[in-house]
């Protein structure tokens, strides 16, 4: 059996795909401080297993991050800063053609500095002198590239410039960040953004990422972000980016786990899908007022790893047994449920009695329960049944119970709960 290790940052999918293709039987360890979201999310899904270290070196401060426009002023005092307590300073300008505009303007800023240039470019033995001049300290201010992203360990450089912060992902500056605060001495990085600090939307989520979680070994929740942001991608092919949002994550999980289990041997346990829409009641905080918010605070269960889980545990239940199940392991772990949790707990529910109904969706809008099944409505007499008024979590058990109600009907039995007599009414939408 062979065993390869490598740095996940330092290998695109293609090579990956190849590595694997060596051998049929090779065992990867990923060695990264941001696993990509096609890592994490093997991880999380129990195809691959997991292990962190959160413990950071003895007397390591995290460094201090700060996103502001490009300032030649707030540059020279940045760098300045770090000479005066005779440190060094990395100036990150990733594109070669202007490396030497940028290193002459830092002169320019800062005439008492010595500056050097570091590039992939360069030639070797010329990077070799660079760099080892900056080691031993002859260099105040290294205008690099991206090629310091790793295997780059000075403790003596506690300050990073980052020009155009917004070209750059959610791992790459993490890493980059790294490359200070090697010491215990308090490390700063600067995020520079276009003069005017305008970036679009997903860059200025990735950059507010990386200001919140700036804390020692917070990689892990980075890249739990990261997730988020990007998808998994193709978790089983060379594509960077899969089609999570054209199908829906829920039912991206869904095919997702039939397919493992039907490499493994198994039946796949799943549920058909409903289509669930409530007026009053969303995912997340509700902004409104008078709609309820279905979710996990996060002061309910801090850690996003274990919030990740208890979504997916809670995803792929298929008996309401699972769910009562798993509602008490949250109290035994995690103390009395709160609100939004039980909202998410009861819209489980009603999804899995949905499914076994044989139910295709259900609306409530204004207070009136349009449920269908095969594509026809069902009704209460000739009218849709109204959803008492009240609380969002009665709401749910009502519904509940309703469909309970067309479950038991479907099968014949002719049970009722109080919900209506209801009967299939062959008018289509």
């Amino acid at each position: 059996m062979t065993t390869l290790r490598r740095e996940e940052q330092r290998f695109g999918v293609l090579h990956k795909e190849r590595l694997k293709a060596l051998r049929s039987m090779v065992d990867v360890v990923t060695m990264t401080a941001t696993p990509i979201p096609r890592t994490l999310y093997l991880s999380l899904t129990g195809l691959r297993d997991l292990s962190t270290i959160n413990t950071p070196p003895h007397d390591r401060l995290p460094v201090e991050t700060r996103i502001v426009p490009f300032d030649e002023e707030l540059i020279r005092r940045a760098i300045l800063h770090e000479l005066n307590r005779s440190g060094q300073v990395f100036f990150l300008h990733n594109r070669v053609r202007t490396i030497d505009t940028i290193a002459q303007r830092v002169r320019g800023l800062v005439p008492e500095a010595r500056v050097e240039i570091g590039h992939g470019q360069m030639p070797e033995r010329r990077l070799e002198q660079v760099m080892l001049r900056f080691v031993r300290g002859e260099v105040d201010v290294l205008v690099c590239t991206t090629i310091i992203e790793s295997g780059i360990d000075i403790p003596n450089a506690n300050t990073i410039i980052i020009d155009r912060a917004d070209r750059f992902g959610l791992a790459e500056l993490y890493q980059l960040r790294g490359r200070v605060g090697r010491y215990r001495h308090q490390a700063y990085a600067y995020l520079l953004l276009p003069p005017g600090g305008s970036v679009r939307a997903v860059a200025g989520e990735r950059l507010h990422a990386i200001r919140r979680f700036c804390g020692l070994g917070s990689g892990f929740r980075l890249a739990m972000r990261d997730l988020e942001l990007r998808g998994a991608g193709n978790l089983l092919g060379r594509e960077q980016h899969g089609h999570i949002m054209n199908v829906g994550f829920d039912l991206y999980c869904q095919l997702l786990r039939d397919a493992v289990a039907h490499r493994r041997g198994e039946r796949p346990r799943r549920l058909p899908p409903v289509q669930i829409r409530l007026d009053f009641l969303i995912f997340g905080v509700a902004p409104d007022p008078e709609v309820a918010g279905a979710y996990l605070p996060v002061s309910y269960v801090a850690e996003d790893a274990l919030r990740v889980e208890a979504y997916r545990r809670l995803g792929s239940s298929v008996e309401p047994g699972e769910v009562e199940q798993l509602a008490a392991e949250w109290t035994d772990r995690f103390g009395a449920v709160p609100r939004p949790a039980q909202l998410l707990l009861a819209y489980t529910r009603l999804r899995i009695a949905a499914a076994k109904a044989g139910i295709d969706s259900i609306e409530v809008k204004d207070g009136k329960l349009m449920p269908q099944r095969c594509g026809l409505w069902l009704k209460s007499g000739d009218r849709f049944p109204r959803v008492p008024p009240g609380d969002a979590l009665d709401r749910l058990r009502w519904i509940e119970a309703h469909v309970e109600t067309l479950r038991a009907q479907e099968r014949g039995t002719g049970a009722s709960t109080g919900a209506g007599q209801v009967r299939e009414q062959g008018v289509r939408e």
